[in-house]
């Protein structure tokens, strides 16, 4: 049956992050990266401060609602986890260093994508019956593109439930497992006998806490996240920091065979991943995994935002995937590949290798904290995509399903906590591309709105 299962995914993954998918998800961020002037370059130092300045500012909600900080940490939650570390790894693994290449281009695209995803989802948000508010690729689809186009916005949500079970939850939790074994296991605190029921236990805390904190509402999660994001980011950034410091020597050396190997992969790898396409494919694939720029899901969570100003939210669309890919993403591969420890290319490989590069510098005493920051990472992912999963739900049927949702998508965890991590990380793969089709068709589409919002913005801008 699992053989079956691979075998059919393999063919659908291998269709849907072809040459078609590279060209739409790249095509797009250049097309909005064009119309806009290059926004993201353009108003970059602007985005950084008004972001930064907005998540310092005290500022409490309405009802219904999430301040800016809130809701940018709890896209945030959604885009830092598991693709970080665990997704890194595997990109290099199989991809070569060259993929971290792949993956800045596709987040400096990305950038402008995530800005206009945002913009557009505080623009034509709605409020619910709750008083609530919602948006996100479905309702901008909605509402900006009329009823010819409603069958797209149900597309992105079936879609969009399939993902947020393995992207958002089961990967998620196979990472914390991970970590956990990882650093009992080095103080021998669990034998090698105990790891499969140790991993069914810790499937069934999780499902439980998950499940406490997404039944509690928008607020809960809020609230969550605004406190875990700052610190596992700070926590992981600094520990990255350490290991690049204490191997400068092989900086140089690294940048070089990371731009390099995006277009000869074979040369630094050793002949084993010798396609330049694949390399471009995993960079592409797994830094859209990360920082979710074309998939759409981040903006549900910014369309919560108690704002007025869509533009202005949207700046951090641009500050999610810079502070998400071109920084963490970064540290991870640093870690990766300046510690020397040894990629078996062509290989899957996970959170591990990440691990063994910490350790590998600093010794075994840092597995522990390496799992406090990795679960963070992870936990506060899964809260975002339990949010992205119950809005889905909320537009295919109603506001009832939510609740009974958000058990299903809880228990999921045990399912992740034991299932295999190759298999796993393909399956969540296939669907986040199949999620980004009706998003990044709306984008197209939509493009002119996003550019007259941004010269009405500016305009109010000048005025003051």
């Amino acid at each position: 049956m699992l053989q079956m299962i691979e075998t059919i995914n393999k063919a659908v993954n291998d269709f849907v992050w072809g040459v078609p998918a590279m060209i739409c998800i790249i095509g797009v961020g250049l097309y909005l990266t064009l119309r806009t002037n290059f926004l993201q370059i353009r108003k970059f130092p602007y985005a950084m401060k008004t972001t930064v300045g907005r998540v310092f500012k005290k500022k409490n909600a309405s009802d219904g609602a999430l301040t800016p900080f809130q809701a940018v940490c709890t896209a945030l939650a959604g885009t830092v986890g598991t693709g970080n570390i665990a997704g890194v790894a595997g990109a290099i693994a199989i991809g070569g260093p060259g993929a971290v290449f792949w993956m800045w281009v596709s987040a400096l695209l990305g950038m402008c994508t995530k800005f206009a995803e945002v913009t557009l989802a505080v623009h034509y948000r709605e409020k619910n019956e709750h008083g609530e508010y919602i948006g996100g690729p479905m309702y901008y689809i909605k509402n900006g593109l009329g009823k010819k186009w409603h069958w797209l916005a149900v597309l992105f949500c079936i879609f969009g439930v399939m993902t947020v079970f393995g992207t958002g939850n089961a990967t998620q939790v196979n990472t914390i497992t991970t970590a956990i074994n990882s650093a009992l296991l080095n103080y021998h605190i669990l034998p090698e006998s105990g790891v499969d029921t140790f991993n069914l236990v810790m499937g069934i805390v999780l499902a439980a806490l998950v499940g406490v904190i997404l039944l509690g509402g928008i607020k809960r999660i809020g609230k969550v996240t605004e406190k875990l994001v700052p610190f596992m980011a700070l926590l992981y950034i600094a520990l990255g920091l350490g290991v690049v410091i204490l191997n400068i020597q092989n900086v140089p050396e690294v940048f070089s065979s990371i731009v390099y190997g995006a277009f000869n992969p074979k040369a630094v790898t050793g002949g084993i991943v010798g396609s330049f396409f694949l390399s471009m494919k995993k960079g592409v694939s797994r830094g859209i995994f990360s920082n979710e720029a074309g998939l759409g899901t981040g903006s549900i969570a910014h369309a919560c935002a108690d704002t007025k100003n869509p533009v202005k939210q949207g700046y951090f669309g641009i500050f999610e995937v810079f502070t998400d890919t071109i920084v963490i993403c970064t540290l991870t591969a640093l870690v990766i590949l300046c510690s020397g420890v040894p990629v078996n290319y062509g290989e899957a490989a996970g959170a591990e290798l990440t691990i063994l590069g910490f350790t590998s510098t600093y010794g075994n005493w840092v597995s522990i904290f390496t799992a406090v920051a990795m679960c963070c990472f992870a936990f506060s992912t899964i809260i975002g995509w339990g949010l992205y999963g119950a809005r889905c739900v909320e537009f295919l049927f109603s506001s009832k399903m939510i609740k009974p949702f958000m058990v299903i998508y809880s228990l999921v965890a045990i399912i992740g906590a034991t299932m295999d991590l190759g298999l796993l990380w393909s399956i969540a793969e296939t669907f986040n591309g199949l999620m980004s089709i009706p998003n990044l068709i709306a984008l197209f589409l939509l493009s002119g709105t996003v550019v007259k919002l941004v010269k009405e913005s500016r305009k109010q801008e000048e005025k003051k």
